[in-house]
């Protein structure tokens, strides 16, 4: 056998062990991990009501302290301590009713480079426990994916070892996502929902083979009956890491700039950006020169933002959605391969809910998928828990002569799941499980499997499995969403 079998094997057994004896109070229940879930709809019914009801509310998340040196900014290296806020972070919320009476859907996004379903529980928790907002069937919570945000997950700390999060601003966090939950309810109106569609050309790159990704940028806008300003929902699918490594100040990323041009040019308007999917990894076109510090980043972001803000706003071939939505989610348990991030929930830098499996020595992340359709399928949203690999969406796969593993991909991918006319994933939704990735190109390193990338038999890098929970997530993921669909649609 040779070392770097071996060495594989140890680290195998070592991990096997340590989960073997973690305690009990390390792993949560279905029940718990599940409890402040709601899970939608049983049966997806196309019954129009009388019409939409829409609210927007927003929460500034950024704590007045920054500049003492007390938070990490998370996404590039570990212990990069902020001194001062570039723009503000903000929860943003928006509440949907087709007036059916089944029920209410939230769509809230944080600027945060990911946030755990362990956390975004206690922030339905809250809401729900407040008592203000009725008849809810779904509240769902994504990330924007900002890397210049402060850490929420944990892992950019001043040590491997030791936690990034502030316990005392998520804590803030949480409160602030709440109330701005609370407050778009507060604010519905009754009106019309449209969606358009723009097909974009040379904004995106793709850092991984396949060349692959989502080009379309997709807006779904409210107007209220009584012609006061209304909502901007735009989803797109690139990485808010365009203000490099080198920046030391906290900020929503491009986003944030996106948001300001469509609320500068339609006045009193509100916007709120998804993130799509992501993995691969899909940025904006000028990555490599950010990741060699080559442009002026942080004048790349405004503009890179500004540009796709003007888009949305010269959107006119709108078609209206019918007054219907349908949701619904169920719980998913990971299989956690990736023993290092299991390592790092042991030492509390990570918090995410895992549990235990039918075998002692390998643990499972709690975790959860969904899918929403608004008017009679002509629009479908993929709540996907994590940074999802474009090819898993859209089936252009790597074939068994390009594969990192020789074989070819074989996924019933999502675009060939739901129906709809026009279809989009949702990124980083109610969880972050980093990198979900086709099993045809996982490709670990040999000897230290989930701590040094891999390299494939073309010489191409694997750096994304270090940051995924491993090999069989994306067919769990495909698989429960498919089921899900599948039973809610028959």
């Amino acid at each position: 056998m040779n070392t770097d079998k071996i060495t594989r094997k140890a680290i195998q057994f070592i991990s096997n062990s340590v989960i073997s004896l973690m305690p009990k109070s390390y792993f949560t229940t279905d029940e718990a991990a599940n409890k402040s879930m709601l899970t939608g709809d049983k049966k997806f019914s196309y019954n129009p009501g009388k019409c939409f009801t829409c609210g927007f509310g927003k929460t500034v998340i950024t704590p007045g302290d920054v500049s003492s040196g007390k938070y990490f900014i998370a996404g590039y290296d570990s212990n990069n301590r902020a001194t001062g806020v570039l723009d503000d972070m903000f929860a943003r919320a928006v509440y949907i009713d087709d007036n059916t009476s089944r029920g209410g859907v939230i769509l809230c996004a944080i600027d945060a480079v990911g946030i755990s379903r362990r956390d975004i529980n206690d922030i339905r928790k809250l809401v729900l426990e407040e008592g203000t907002v009725k008849n809810l069937k779904s509240i769902n919570i994504c990330s924007t994916h900002s890397h210049s945000a402060i850490d929420t997950q944990g892992l950019w700390g001043e040590k491997l070892y030791k936690s990034g999060r502030s316990e005392e601003f998520m804590t803030h966090l949480k409160k602030k996502a709440a109330e701005a939950i609370i407050a778009a309810y507060n604010n519905r109106k009754d009106g019309k929902l449209y969606y358009s569609v723009l097909e974009t050309h040379d904004l995106q790159f793709d850092c991984r083979t396949p060349d692959t990704y989502d080009r379309n940028l997709t807006r779904i806008r409210f107007e209220p009956f009584d012609a006061t300003p209304g909502i901007y929902m735009v989803n797109f699918a690139s990485h808010a890491e365009l203000l490099g490594d080198l920046t030391k100040s906290i900020s929503a990323d491009f986003p944030c700039y996106l948001i300001r041009e469509i609320e500068r040019a339609n006045e009193g308007v509100n916007a709120v950006f998804y993130n799509g999917a992501i993995g691969g990894m899909i940025s904006a076109k000028e990555i490599k020169k950010i990741y060699r510090n080559e442009i002026d980043c942080e004048a790349y972001t405004k503009e890179f933002g500004k540009m796709l803000g003007e888009l949305v706003n010269k959107l006119n071939d709108e078609t209206e959605i019918a007054p219907v939505i349908n949701v619904a989610s169920t719980p998913v348990k990971i299989s956690a391969q990736n023993f290092v991030l299991i390592l790092a929930r042991l030492l509390k830098v990570l918090n995410n809910d895992i549990a235990r499996t039918d075998k002692r020595s390998v643990a499972a992340i709690h975790t959860e998928v969904g899918y929403l359709e608004l008017g009679n399928s002509e629009i479908g949203m993929y709540l996907v828990p994590g940074e999802l690999f474009p090819e898993l969406y859209n089936g252009e796969f790597l074939n068994e002569k390009e594969s990192g593993t020789g074989k070819a991909a074989e996924y019933k991918v999502l675009s060939r799941m739901g129906g709809a006319k026009h279809h989009f994933v949702i990124g980083l939704c109610n969880d972050e499980l980093g990198y979900i990735i086709p099993d045809n190109d996982f490709v670990l390193n040999e000897k230290m499997p989930y701590i040094n990338k891999g390299v494939d038999r073309f010489d191409r890098s694997h750096y994304e499995e270090t940051n995924s929970t491993g090999r069989e997530t994306a067919r769990t993921i495909l698989e429960s969403t498919d089921a899900l669909i599948s039973k809610v649609k028959e």
